[in-house]
């Protein structure tokens, strides 16, 4: 090893060769240490410093720093460091936040693998004999691991790779408003400061104040992908979107499932015709709901567990072996002692800020689940861009006009765009209401997936889109033609009477602006409002579509 003492700094270096680049380890008198790489044809003051984690310093101010790298936190903490400004990012856990390490791709991973068990189960409906199936979780969850890693590495080389950007690991905690302190596993705290700091801190599962809870082994969303043998009969404490999905993907596993929910209906937040539709579905694959279940105590008796609560006028107990809570998340500030920034909360937890994501101390921004928004990757990465924007391009990017849009990952898929029929009626929005089955789309006949329906809302002067529900095969997508064609202000009549491609589910649209449903009261009621707009007053639209935006 060679040592080289330039302007007090000892660079250690470990004389290994990858073709013409050089990799040393730097180490000063705070021991600061950062791994390098540079070409053997320059001396040290020109290096082309390529920083990895900073593990110990003792304090440094950079122009940014950034809690959290997440979808949000880390495209924007690279935009400042490709602005020239020096950026700190910040992460306790995994580069890529919850969407690539526990949420969106490890599951949908998995309900891929559900889905083939489920076409396997059903080859003979469409002629063809196969033989008996066996579904290896082990198997499941190495498929999914293995894709977990892959994405993680090209995630963390990207980050790692962009100059002006050092990566800190370890847990953050503020000390004033403008000032941190990172605790790294087996190293002494680092101080750092900026004027400008954004939390992307995100959420985790929720444990909900049941009496025995704590004295049963019980899975979340994120332990119950690393089990290795099949549950006997899993019980899923909440009917939300995770529930409903790990319901239907363990049910195609071959478990016994029961979904329990404590609301009047399974996804709480949305019509009552969908819920309504989307448990017909869940029953017809082998479910058990108990809807309008409240549980009240939990116990472990032996290898079983005991769920006792009321439903309806009576007591009902549920028998099981595993028990999977899916009741909400918790917003991730408790460890952040957010009181001494100033910065003001929600009673959960969540920060509060105003449709630029500022938050109330200037110069303090809140991006993500973290602020109690939609908790959705993609909501995420656009409160990136408003960032952006704002802050690094002089622009006047907000959040007031979002459309914001979903799935709900059960088979058939639920794509869910703006305003609901509840969240019309609440605001006084007035709509026209168009809906249709599934079976009427010959594209699902021709494939066997027939079951759900479209509909949407249309505003009855104007013609505007101003939301739309989509469960069926392929949900998702056909939302989303329906999401562009909000975006593009494009009245109804576009959709109706475009030549789609046939067959395809996207022809399905021909049809459904054509099936009105009149309302109870007959003809379309209007109700009192202060302004007609049509498809292309962005700002009024946007109100409306954002109107009373639940997280599902």
């Amino acid at each position: 090893m060679e040592t080289t003492s330039q302007r007090g700094i000892q660079w250690f270096s470990t004389c290994r060769s990858r073709q013409h680049y050089y990799l040393a380890e730097c180490r000063d008198s705070n021991r600061f240490v950062v791994r390098i790489s540079f070409s053997l044809s320059h001396p040290l003051p020109q290096l082309d410093l390529t920083r990895r984690w900073v593990v110990n310093t003792e304090k440094r101010t950079y122009d940014a720093i950034v809690i959290g790298a997440g979808q949000g936190g880390s495209p924007i903490a690279e935009a400042f460091a490709n602005a020239q400004r020096t950026t700190a990012l910040i992460e306790r856990a995994d580069i890529a936040g919850t969407c690539v390490n526990t949420g969106c791709t490890p599951t949908k991973t998995m309900i891929a693998s559900a889905a083939a068990a489920n076409w396997v189960s059903r080859a003979l409906e469409y002629g063809i004999e196969a033989g008996p199936m066996r579904v290896n979780l082990m198997a499941i969850r190495d498929r999914k691991d293995s894709l977990l890693r892959s994405v993680r590495a090209q995630k963390r080389t990207h980050l790692e790779g962009i100059r002006g950007l050092d990566i800190y690991h370890g847990e953050a905690s503020f000390v004033g408003a403008k000032a941190l302190e990172v605790r790294s596993p087996g190293e002494r705290s680092i101080a750092l400061t900026s004027e400008t700091i954004i939390i992307d801190t995100g959420s985790r599962p929720s444990i909900p104040p049941i009496q025995g809870i704590q004295d049963v082994p019980t899975l979340n969303s994120t332990s119950i992908m690393e089990l290795t043998t099949l549950p006997e009969h899993l019980a899923i404490l909440g009917g939300g979107a995770v529930g409903v999905e790990f319901a239907q993907m363990f049910r195609r596993f071959g478990c016994t499932v029961t979904l329990i929910e404590r609301s009047s209906q399974l996804l709480p937040q949305e019509d009552p015709d969908v819920a309504e539709a989307l448990s017909s579905i869940l029953s017809q694959d082998g479910i058990t709901l108990r809807v309008g279940f409240a549980v009240k105590f939990i116990e472990q008796q032996g290898e079983t567990i005991r769920i006792l609560g009321a439903e309806g006028n009576g007591n009902l107990c549920v028998l099981c072996s595993h028990v999977l809570i899916a009741a909400g998340r918790t917003p991730n500030t408790d460890t952040l002692d957010l009181p001494r920034t100033g910065i003001k909360t929600m009673p959960s937890g969540h920060i509060e800020v105003n449709d630029r994501l500022e938050t109330s101390v200037p110069g303090m921004l809140a991006i993500g689940d973290v602020t109690g928004g939609a908790p959705f990757t993609h909501i995420s990465y656009d409160d990136y861009r408003i960032l952006r924007t704002n802050m690094l391009l002089g622009g006047q990017a907000s959040t007031a006009n979002r459309i914001v849009s979903y799935v709900v990952y059960v088979d058939p898929q639920l794509g869910r765009v703006g305003l609901s029929e509840t969240q019309a009626t609440a605001v006084g929005v007035p709509y026209r209401l168009a809906k249709m089955p599934m079976r009427h789309v010959p594209r699902a006949l021709e494939t066997d997936q027939p079951r759900g329906f479209l509909k949407a809302l249309v505003d009855p002067d104007s013609g505007c889109i101003l939301g739309a529900s989509v469960l069926g095969d392929q949900g998702g997508e056909i939302m989303s033609m329906i999401h562009v064609a909000m975006l593009a202000g494009l009245s109804y009549e576009v959709l109706r009477d475009s030549p789609f491609a046939h067959p395809t589910y996207a022809e399905g649209l021909n049809s459904l602006f054509s099936s009105w449903v009149p309302p109870a009261g007959g003809t379309v009621t209007r109700q009192p409002r202060a302004k007609t707009f049509n498809c292309v007053d962005r700002e009024v639209a946007g109100a409306k579509h954002r109107a009373f935006v639940q997280s599902p």
